[in-house]
């Protein structure tokens, strides 16, 4: 086993070494990444005493500038200031450094904004994100601080959002507009503009119709599970993840969210943690199961401070994979078997195409996949023509 020689701190992070050389070990870094990261904590340690500064002063733009001179040193090995992303956390989870606030007149504002989404609106957490970020993009652009939002007009709201989709696609426009919407309702109602603004908004024009879905046959639902190498544990739990897409149709932030306490393996039902904060109970199936069950037992590492989210990255950090990684597991699967690039939604397309196809009535397809329209659903349906075919009426003069 190898020893870990390390050398003595200076500086005002001193106090703080032990605890983040821990803190390293318990993400799984291994002897070289953890080695370099505290001689990575030494040197801002070093470099924060030459400057006058102590550990609570260490933020993101400090460490732009720790980065920046280091360089202008002549190091032969760069680090960026995502680089110093884990030291940030470490000192930010034990209170050293004050959690990151972003810095603007219409804080306070999408604060407010932000709580009526959560409380009112009962939104779930990233989804209340998203508007506001959206929210802060668009109020920077009209306006100069709170003050100027009663004179807000609604040729300035048009007038942004066609300027800000121009070179976006139209499922991002109409995600622009429903988050702008979203905003203008939550102004009035908080009496910010005096009218409502909501009908300002214009509706996003398709010129072509959407995609149409595309569901994979058996066969190749079968040769994307075979792709993963069962053997180790990335392989198990690449697996695990793609039996609950395409058995399941759940969706790709359902998978990154899951949890051990979900799963009822007693009574072989799952608990999913859908959209708007909604939990639903699933059955269990037992291929399903077993393939989850062997990625716990024989592939998931030992999570830090006892993380109770069943997927985790295969390298250290083992932090939760979440939604981007689910994503890039199904697009290496895809890319591997040859069947061309495509994400998570193609899974859901095919689990509901098998289950109609089974013959399981439309309502029922829609409540598997947790639509409250069957409108939505059919959407995930590919239509079967050879199924169709005999309600076809001969053309008018044709031979029957």
């Amino acid at each position: 086993m190898k020893e870990h020689h390390f050398v003595l701190p200076r500086g005002p992070l001193a106090p703080y070494a032990d605890g983040y050389r821990a803190r390293l070990a318990e993400l799984g870094y291994s002897f070289g990444s953890l080695q370099h990261r505290v001689v990575q904590f030494n040197q801002v340690s070093g470099w924060l005493e030459s400057e006058g500064l102590e550990a609570s002063d260490l933020d993101e733009s400090e460490a732009a500038r720790f980065v920046a001179w280091r360089a202008g040193r002549g190091r032969r090995s760069r680090i960026s200031p995502s680089g110093l992303r884990p030291l940030l956390a470490y000192l930010r989870s034990i209170g050293v450094v004050a959690e990151c606030r972003a810095d603007g007149p219409f804080e306070d504002l999408l604060e407010g904004y932000r709580c009526y989404l959560s409380d009112e609106r009962g939104l779930a957490d990233k989804t209340a994100r998203a508007h506001v970020d959206a929210a802060r993009r668009f109020l920077t652009a009209v306006a100069s601080g709170p003050g100027e939002l009663a004179d807000l007009r609604s040729s300035q709201v048009s007038s942004y959002l066609l300027s800000a989709c121009a070179d976006h696609s139209a499922d991002w426009a109409e995600k622009m507009a429903g988050s702008l919407r979203s905003l203008l309702r939550y102004l009035h109602v908080a009496a910010i503009t005096p009218t409502s603004l909501v009908l300002a908004v214009p509706q996003v024009a398709r010129r072509r119709p959407g995609p149409q879905p595309c569901g994979l046959e058996p066969a190749e639902i079968a040769r994307l599970l075979a792709s993963c190498d069962r053997r180790r544990g990335v392989g198990r739990r690449d697996h695990a993840i793609l039996m609950l897409l395409a058995r399941l149709g759940l969706r790709a932030g359902e998978v990154a969210a899951l949890t051990l306490d979900d799963i009822d393996w007693r009574q072989a039902e799952l608990m999913v943690r859908g959209k708007g904060d909604r939990h639903e109970r699933l059955p269990l199936p037992a291929a399903v199961g077993e393939s989850v069950a062997g990625y716990l037992q024989r592939g998931r590492p030992k999570p830090p401070q006892g993380s109770r989210v069943v997927f985790l990255r295969a390298r250290a950090p083992w932090t939760p994979l979440g939604l981007a990684g689910v994503q890039t597991v199904v697009r290496y699967a895809s890319v591997r078997t040859g069947l061309g690039r495509f994400g998570p939604r193609r899974l859901r397309h095919s689990a509901a195409t098998r289950m109609h196809r089974a013959g399981l009535p439309l309502a029922v397809v829609a409540q598997v996949l947790r639509h409250h329209d069957t409108r939505v659903t059919t959407v995930y349906v590919d239509v079967d023509e050879a199924a169709l075919a005999h309600l076809a009426r001969p053309w008018p003069g044709s031979e029957a």
